[in-house]
Parts: structure tokens; C-alpha cells; sequence
């Protein structure tokens, strides 16, 4: 089972049927979704397998009761704390699919700790780096990966943005992969330039998947050459909401039970995550849902 550590928010996605007119009206569709990286997620991760976990501190308010309950309808399990607000993100998207992104991420922030129990059953822990940009999620989700690491679970950490990255800094991010030695990051081809990840200088990774749009994905580790994977483009493209997210499941849960990686494993597993980020990129928002 994958487990997620992180934020559980609303997004409102707005799509725009044309440019943006400042002082007037500009027509648009709005769509209220589930979001949050760790939640997204938990959630393909649950629609693959039938089930898995989140943690996280959702506010303790109306709509944190939703979410919650959204989620649990669709198979994940909530761990974690309830205090304070609910978060939202406002996710503009033009005509052409590219995305602008206004954040309030509430009290996402505010997980105090990490229960060793909620990694029973796990297979493979899922932390995305805005899950260390504040504390005390920060330390929880570092005690998170570490009780991993000892039990001998699979461990993931996925770069986010390059906002987050300048926010926290390339030494910091270092010192956090060297530490904490995840076995897989996901990046774009702009995260990994951003922190110089390479195949000469992997920070401690045991193997790094770069995304790169339509282009083909490239994986590298200090046991695997440099390798390219050429993926399927999607036919329609409504909104890239959750699609990394999308992906990161789909190839988590595709190696989830293999213990060491060949090149052919992770070939598969990238052609399972694109497969996935392909059906979510023809929906609004992060979901499999057409409704």
C-alpha cells in the first residue's frame, strides 16, 4: 500500500474561455476539486489498488470534513491530525493548458508528528518537498521517511515547483536527498536544472525520473545508467492539474513490490505513470472523474 505525507486541500479550478480582461468580466468554467500533492496522490494510488493511506493535518472545519470524506469514499485512508483551516488553491488554466497557480494552503503545515503504526502495511512512502518547506510538517515528515528507511520501505520524494525549491534553496534540498536517501525523486527537467541533480551528482538518490512534458522521460542512479523513455502524448489536454502527481502514483504503485530496480522495472513503471497522467490531463482537476 502507498502512503502519502502531506496537504489535503480544495482546488477551484477556473478553466478560461478567453484572456483575461483586467476591470471586466472574463467567461470561465470553475469546478470545486480534492487537491493537494500528497492527497492527489493517495488518491490515483487508491484508484490503482483499491486502497491506501494519507497523512496530514486537514482543518477542522466544514471543509475538511468534505475532503475527508471524498477521500475516504474513494478507498485512502486518513491519518493524521484536525486543527485550524482548511487551504484552497485557486488553479487558472488558459486555453492553451498552461496553469496559474494562487495558494493558501491553511493550516496544511501544521502536522505535529509522525505515528511509526501508519506505515503498517506500507509498501512505499510518497512525500512531496512542499511537505519540508514548514515546520512542524517538516520534522514529521522527516521522522516519516526515516522510520521508512529503517523498516526497508520505498521511499519517494517529489521536487513540487521550482518555487519551492528557490523558497528552501539547492543547499538545503541537498542536504535533505543526502540525508534522507529517498529511493526515487520525481522532477521536471526544470527542477532537476534548478539543483543541478545529474547523472554524475544524484544527491544520495537511488534513482531520479525526469519529466519533461511530451518529450521523454529520463531516469538515472548511482546503479543505473542514464536512460530515456519515450512516453505516449496525450490526445487532449483540458487542465495538467495532478498529472505529475498522476504519474508519480502510477509508477509508485507499479514498482511498489519490486525490491531492487532493473532497467526494464523502471521502464515499466514510467509507462505506467504516463498512462495515468494521460487520463487526468483530459479531466478538470486531479481526478479520474468525469463529473
Amino acid at each position: 500500500m502507498l502512503c502519502a505525507v502531506g496537504d489535503l486541500i480544495e482546488d477551484l479550478v477556473v478553466q478560461l474561455h478567453d484572456d483575461v480582461r483586467r476591470d471586466a468580466d472574463t467567461a470561465a468554467s470553475i469546478t470545486r476539486r480534492r487537491g493537494g500533492s500528497a492527497a492527489n496522490v493517495a488518491y490515483f494510488a487508491a484508484k490503482l489498488t483499491g486502497r491506501s493511506r494519507f497523512v496530514g493535518n486537514v482543518g477542522a472545519d466544514a471543509l475538511g470534513d468534505s475532503l475527508v470524506a471524498r477521500l475516504q469514499r474513494d478507498g485512502v485512508q486518513v491519518c493524521g491530525e484536525r486543527s485550524g483551516r482548511t487551504g484552497s488553491i485557486v488553479v487558472m488554466t488558459g486555453r492553451d493548458g498552461e496553469r496559474t497557480m494562487l495558494t493558501d494552503r491553511g493550516d496544511a503545515l501544521a502536522l505535529s508528528a509522525f505515528n511509526d503504526e501508519w506505515l503498517n502495511e506500507v509498501s512505499v512512502l510518497h512525500v512531496p518537498l512542499y511537505s519540508f518547506a514548514g515546520e512542524p510538517i517538516a520534522t514529521a515528515s522527516r521522522a516519516a521517511m526515516q522510520a521508512a528507511t529503517a523498516r526497508g520501505i520505498h521511499t519517494s520524494i517529489d521536487l513540487s515547483s521550482v518555487t519551492v525549491l528557490a523558497q528552501l534553496g539547492s543547499r538545503a534540498v541537498h542536504e535533505l536527498l543526502e540525508s534522507l536517501r529517498p529511493t526515487l525523486v520525481f522532477c521536471t527537467a526544470a527542477e532537476a536544472t534548478a539543483i543541478e541533480l545529474s547523472p554524475s551528482d544524484t544527491r544520495g538518490t537511488g534513482v531520479v525520473v525526469v519529466k519533461d512534458g511530451a518529450r521523454p522521460v529520463t531516469t538515472f542512479g548511482p546503479q543505473h545508467h542514464s536512460a530515456t523513455h519515450d512516453v505516449v502524448a496525450a490526445q487532449r489536454v483540458v487542465d495538467g492539474t495532478g498529472a505529475g502527481d498522476a504519474f508519480a502514483a502510477g509508477m509508485l504503485t507499479e514498482l511498489s513490490t519490486t525490491s531492487h530496480f532493473s532497467q526494464a522495472d523502471l521502464a515499466r513503471g514510467v509507462a505506467a505513470g504516463n498512462r495515468l497522467a494521460r487520463e487526468v490531463v483530459g479531466r478538470a482537476g486531479a481526478t479520474l472523474e468525469d463529473e
